[in-house]
Order: C-alpha cells, then sequence, then structure tokens
C-alpha cells in the first residue's frame, strides 16, 4: 500500500507544480494585460470602451447581435433609446 501512496503523492505533487506554474504565468499574463491597457491610456483611449470592444470580439457575432437587439428592445421599453433608433415593426 506504500507505493500506491508514494504514486499518488508523486502525481498529486506533480499537479500542484503545474498548476502554480500555470498561477505563476497568468499573473504574468494578467500583468501585461494591465501594462497595455495603462499604454492605451496614455495614448488617449477610453480604456472602459477599450475592455468593452475585447469583450464584444470574443463573442460569437449572432449571439453579439441577439444580445444587441435586446438590449435595444429593453432600452426602448424604458424610454431610454434615442428617438431614431426605434425597433422596426417588419
Amino acid at each position: 500500500m506504500s507505493d500506491i501512496q508514494g504514486v499518488a503523492s508523486d502525481q498529486l505533487r506533480a499537479f500542484v507544480e503545474r498548476i502554480e506554474r500555470l498561477e505563476e504565468e497568468k499573473k504574468t499574463i494578467a500583468d501585461d494585460i494591465k501594462e497595455i491597457y495603462a499604454e492605451a491610456k496614455g495614448n488617449g483611449f477610453d480604456v472602459k470602451v477599450l475592455r468593452k470592444v475585447v469583450s464584444l470580439r470574443k463573442q460569437d457575432m449572432n449571439e453579439r447581435l441577439e444580445h444587441e437587439a435586446i438590449l435595444d428592445l429593453y432600452l426602448h421599453a424604458l424610454g431610454m433609446a434615442p428617438a431614431d433608433t426605434a425597433p422596426s415593426d417588419e
């Protein structure tokens, strides 16, 4: 039984070490992304909008269009949308 525990503990240690390495890489990448946003801000870009653009580019086109249509519908229902963008009754 000690062989099984030895193998399991070695395997467990390997998993933990791999996770730790990836967590460190993730932190490094997050720091790099933060620096890029700071650079963009320094060049006059709106970071909040830039983050939204990055988020939108991750979405499937059809899914994004559906979300935009629903958002537009909700804004109109609440009287928050510009008058010239009223949904059509097609």
